[in-house]
């Protein structure tokens, strides 16, 4: 019963303003407000009660008591090792950027755990595992975790493509029909061409599954089976690097979870590949 902090956390700027004021406060002082009552949490955060039940909506909970168990969930499983997401600073030690960059990555995976539906998950996989071909859209570092991800369900003789050029990409969306899938993949939910392949890919009747960070992008609304990820990206992390991790974790997830739906000869087709790349 947790990840109430990590919602507020990804949702923090595509809320409205006295939204964003009350997620803050929260934020901020977690261990308090799970004791504070909702017009308690209204007067100390300089809201309103409307105001706290709207968050509550827009982040996907009931109420303000499902918030608070959620909250104090976050509380009792903290890993007092990991303090949350660690920046780069001037003059670090190697030894700090070693633990610093693993520790980012591994709480990454964490918060995506605890904000990925279980629901949403299964209806992908039934989707890739009934799909006559599955394609890979990604633009920029996405299209290298699309590219991870066309060879993993290859060597399972899940016929996969995936391309580099998003002109192709779009060529390839038109060319779909209703007994395919498509997985595409951008953190922001915002790029415009795996946008653009959804849309034409869907107008083929082919289903779409999106990766994208937590909360109401474009592309998650476009996506018939919407899957969301957590971290925390900024200027110095340019390259995406939390965000690559919890992709590429989503990626083996769902690709085992079709692996294990056809087992005995998905063990076949790995030993098969295994046995001719040994060969080289």
């Amino acid at each position: 019963m947790n990840g109430g902090l990590i919602r507020l956390r990804e949702m923090l700027e595509s809320l409205n303003p006295s939204e964003s004021k009350i997620a803050s406060y929260i934020l901020q002082h977690p261990d308090e407000i799970i004791h504070l009552s909702v017009a308690e949490l209204a007067l100390k955060s300089g809201s309103s009660q409307a105001a706290i039940v709207r968050l509550c909506k827009s982040i996907g909970f009931k109420g303000y008591q499902e918030l608070k168990i959620k909250v104090a969930g976050d509380l009792h499983t903290r890993d007092p090792v990991i303090a949350g997401y660690q920046e780069i600073r001037p003059n670090d030690t190697v030894s700090a950027i070693m633990q610093n960059v693993s520790n980012n990555n591994i709480q990454s995976i964490r918060d995506t755990l605890t904000i990925l539906d279980p629901a949403m998950v299964e209806l992908a996989v039934e989707a890739l595992d009934r799909a006559r071909r599955i394609y890979f859209f990604g633009v920029g570092a996405s299209n290298l975790i699309a590219m991870d991800a066309q060879q993993k369900f290859l060597r399972i003789n899940k016929t996969s493509l995936s391309f580099a050029d998003p002109h192709v990409q779009l060529t390839s969306a038109i060319t779909a029909d209703s007994g395919d899938t498509a997985v595409c993949i951008s953190y922001s939910g915002e790029t415009k061409e795996v946008i653009r392949a959804a849309s034409l890919f869907k107008e083929q009747g082919g289903t779409v599954i999106s990766i994208a960070k937590y909360g109401n992008s474009t592309l998650s609304r476009q996506a018939d089976i919407p899957l969301c990820t957590s971290s925390t990206e900024n200027e110095i992390r340019s390259g995406a690097m939390a965000s690559r991790i919890t992709q590429l974790n989503l990626i083996d997830i769902l690709y085992l979870a079709v692996a294990s739906r056809n087992y005995e000869q998905s063990v076949i087709y790995l030993e098969k590949s295994r046995q001719s790349i040994k060969r080289l």
